[in-house]
């Protein structure tokens, strides 16, 4: 009996501690637009309509759950664009971003004011393992929520594998640099999402491609490792 309730109560503190609350903070106005995608707001971005904020309380492996929600939560006010929206310590300095605990700013932006993409590769780590990768036969380790950026040359291959045996492999040849590309090595089995709201829309073994409004989100969240 002992035994079972003190299983029962770590079960109980394992969920606890993996739970996350995602919701609305404060609603300042409310926007129409029908607008799918759910961008990061740069600092170069001018004419963004400030609509309200998101906090997100406790820690979640799994990011692709936690955007979804964020997605919602901004849908449901019309935001189209966000921000990291720093606590401040005593002193009036900003926080760091905790992943147990943030807040994202949301905003309307007309389209023809997005910033443009900075023609880069974009590489995101898994969230809680180790990965070996290769990009043009140079290797990188990306630690657990990390990412690193290459900048993009039109024209040339590029091929991202996995250092494993039976990993996957992904060429790619970017005719401009005036887009992103966006991938993850992943250690879970990922469905690519085809509602194009927002989610994974490509997959290879371990290696996904990830739409831009979630990788601008892994962007927030992760830590960017320069190569």
């Amino acid at each position: 009996m002992i035994k079972n309730l003190a299983v029962a109560v770590s079960i109980f503190c394992i969920h606890l501690c993996n739970a996350q609350n995602v919701y609305l903070s404060k609603v300042e106005k409310t926007n129409d637009n029908t607008d799918k995608f759910l961008y990061k707001k740069t600092e170069s971005t001018i004419d963004a309509q400030y609509l309200g904020e998101i906090e997100v309380q406790g820690f979640s492996k799994d990011d692709a759950a936690v955007f979804s929600l964020i997605y919602k939560k901004a849908k449901e006010i019309g935001a189209n664009t966000f921000s990291f929206k720093p606590f401040g310590n005593i002193d009036g300095t900003p926080q760091p971003l905790n992943p147990a605990n943030y807040r994202i700013a949301l905003y309307y932006t007309p389209k023809e004011k997005l910033a443009d993409q900075n023609g880069k590769l974009y590489v995101f780590a898994s969230s809680d393992k180790d990965q070996k990768i290769n990009i043009n036969k140079k290797d990188y380790l990306l630690t657990p929520r990390s990412y690193i950026t290459l900048d993009i040359i039109p024209g040339e291959v590029y091929t991202i594998s996995t250092k494993k045996l039976l990993g996957s492999t992904i060429k790619v040849q970017p005719k401009t640099n005036n887009e992103n590309l966006y991938f993850q090595a992943s250690s879970l089995k990922v469905k690519s999402d085809t509602s194009g709201t927002g989610g994974l829309n490509l997959k290879s073994g371990d290696i996904i491609g990830l739409e831009k409004s979630y990788a601008d989100f892994l962007s927030l969240i992760y830590v960017h490792n320069k190569p």
